[in-house]
């Protein structure tokens, strides 16, 4: 009786050990993602990571492995997507479909930010867990009566806050203020975060002011990217304002669809370095409307401290932008 207690404890405990290690893993592969999602959406990654540990069962739940779907989100109405059933509260349940991972991250932000449902929880403080997780237990994301206590004790086991205090850090960092901008008077806020060289983007697709982009490491090819996302390679090109080339010497954003004329922000806070073509890239922002709006030529060069604006109405009414011809 004693050996069958103790193999059963011991088989417990290995049991235990191989799901905090699916749990972890789960982690280190998402956190970047999570956070990225939280600096564009306002959910916390605290929240999203506990979420899709919870809902996907660290990745390994069927809906997770043939659909990417991580949150365990249904089709609803608005949905015109891929679709797949699996049963759930009710029998064959319709649930949403993702081409990647990256596709259910943006898509279940999306959802909580969209729906008048959770209007109330981004009234909370990002950093209160806590209320988050009650929170949605309240508007009524999930059936089961301890879902806020599941999330909690999903936080806390890996340490989860951490990441939704790392994104609240590195939105302040990006945050424009008169004692960062090197000039007079006070500034506006931007209305998303600068992003800049040092961010850390998500793996496959996300968006950059509305524009679909990928992340692409130095000796990509783009001729393979364009037959991946079934895009002409002069396309590609074109929407990414570069020369015919094909092997990548760098990292950088691509964009995988055309560029919009002006900026989520009224103007990007140089740092030191940067080019107006990296400037138009880390925007968003086609390159001509941003020479357009800032009186510029292709080949003017940008100081650290400069404004450079994004949106033609603001440019005309602050003149253009104060850099070297």
């Amino acid at each position: 009786m004693k050996k069958w207690v103790l193999f059963s404890c011991l088989l417990l405990a290995t049991a235990i050990e191989a799901q905090r290690e699916k749990a972890e893993a789960y982690v280190a592969a998402y956190k970047e993602l999570a956070i990225a999602e939280m600096m564009r959406s306002g959910v916390p990654a605290t929240i999203t990571l506990a979420q899709g540990i919870l809902e996907s069962q660290s990745g390994e739940s069927d809906l997770a492995k043939t659909s990417n779907n991580h949150f365990g989100i249904k089709c609803k109405t608005e949905w015109t997507g891929p679709k797949t059933y699996h049963d759930d509260d009710e029998k064959g349940e319709c649930f949403r479909v993702y081409p990647t991972v990256a596709d259910s991250y943006r898509d279940h932000s999306d959802f909580l930010k969209n729906r008048p449902y959770y209007t109330e929880l981004f009234k909370l403080d990002p950093a209160d867990y806590e209320a988050w997780a009650k929170g949605l237990k309240k508007a009524g994301y999930a059936t089961s009566s301890t879902y806020p206590q599941q999330l909690l004790k999903v936080i806390n086991d890996y340490n989860l806050q951490q990441y939704s205090l790392e994104a609240l850090a590195r939105q302040k960092n990006g945050t424009l203020t008169a004692a960062n901008t090197n000039m007079t008077g006070m500034v506006s806020q931007p209305a998303t975060p600068q992003i800049t060289k040092n961010t850390v983007f998500p793996q496959g697709i996300f968006t950059i002011n509305h524009s679909k982009v990928i992340y692409a490491g130095s000796g990509t090819s783009l001729l393979a990217l364009a037959s991946q996302y079934d895009i002409p390679l002069a396309k590609l090109l074109d929407f990414n304002e570069l020369p015919e080339t094909d092997i990548l010497s760098n990292d950088r954003l691509i964009f995988i669809e055309k560029k919009l004329k002006k900026g989520a922000n009224d103007f990007h806070l140089v740092a030191d370095g940067e080019t107006l073509y990296e400037i138009s890239q880390m925007e968003g922002v086609r390159l001509e409307s941003i020479l357009e709006y800032n009186n510029l030529q292709k080949n003017s060069l940008v100081s650290a401290g400069d404004k450079v604006y994004l949106r033609a109405l603001h440019a005309l009414s602050a003149g253009s932008a104060s850099v070297s011809q």
